[in-house]
């Protein structure tokens, strides 16, 4: 398949064979998406008015905090802060009751502006990810020998499946990406098991051996694959 403003960006991901390449799909995405917001963005006044009405969730509050400029942050909170007051406690309206105010206060953390964003890109990019697997032999060999692909998107990726490829395009896809997820969480679970068994006192040392960092790292890998997240705890 020739190479295209659409497929070069979902090879960079692909080719390193390291971790999920959805994650590191999601990731670039949302890179991307965070330094643009922090950046002449945040005076744009359509984009104020998203942020302001959905502001952002916990993990891209983080990484908004992560880009070193606190003062468009603290921009973009004062607008977000202050419509959440007009909204909560100073609209007066015969139609807002103390149900609205509920389902407010719910919403709130629950959109973001980013994740929003994030979403449509990748999902963009899976239907190319789609396309190449169906069209390009090369590329199906390059998706196989991924190292795995992390639950969440593994979900994802199955549902998505279903509503663009044939039916024999989606028993190929259906079986490589099985076999990606099922090599990887046997391997995983083998880990885990032997970190929990370095425990025992007559497996007293088991961990400091060479070799063993993937264990030692196991706990960590196994919430990166279950949430699609690195931990932040140390």
């Amino acid at each position: 398949m020739k190479e295209s403003i659409l497929t070069i960006p979902v090879n960079e991901v692909f080719e390193p064979k390291r971790g999920c390449p959805i994650c590191a799909m999601r990731n670039s995405v949302e890179e991307h998406m965070c330094e643009y917001i922090m950046g002449a963005a945040m005076m744009e006044p359509d984009v104020r008015i998203e942020t302001n009405a959905l502001g952002f969730c916990h993990t891209h509050y983080n990484d908004l905090l992560r880009q070193s400029n606190r003062l468009s942050l603290a921009l973009m909170l004062d607008t977000h802060l202050a419509e959440l007051r007009r909204e909560l406690f100073e609209k007066k309206s015969a139609l807002f009751s103390k149900k609205d105010n509920a389902k407010k206060y719910a919403e709130i953390g629950q959109t973001c502006f980013v994740c929003s964003y994030v979403n449509r890109g990748v999902e963009h990019m899976l239907e190319t990810v789609f396309t190449m697997f169906a069209k390009d032999e090369g590329f199906r060999g390059l998706y196989s020998e991924q190292e795995y692909i992390c639950i969440p998107h593994y979900r994802q990726l199955m549902i998505s499946a279903q509503n663009v490829l044939k039916k024999a395009e989606l028993k190929a896809f259906e079986e490589a990406t099985d076999a990606l997820v099922e090599r990887y969480i046997k391997s995983l679970n083998d880990d885990v098991h032997t970190f929990c068994s370095s425990y025992d006192y007559r497996n007293k040392g088991m961990l400091h051996g060479e070799g063993m960092e993937h264990v030692r790292a196991s706990i960590e890998r196994a919430i990166e694959f279950l949430t699609s997240r690195k931990p932040d705890a140390k």
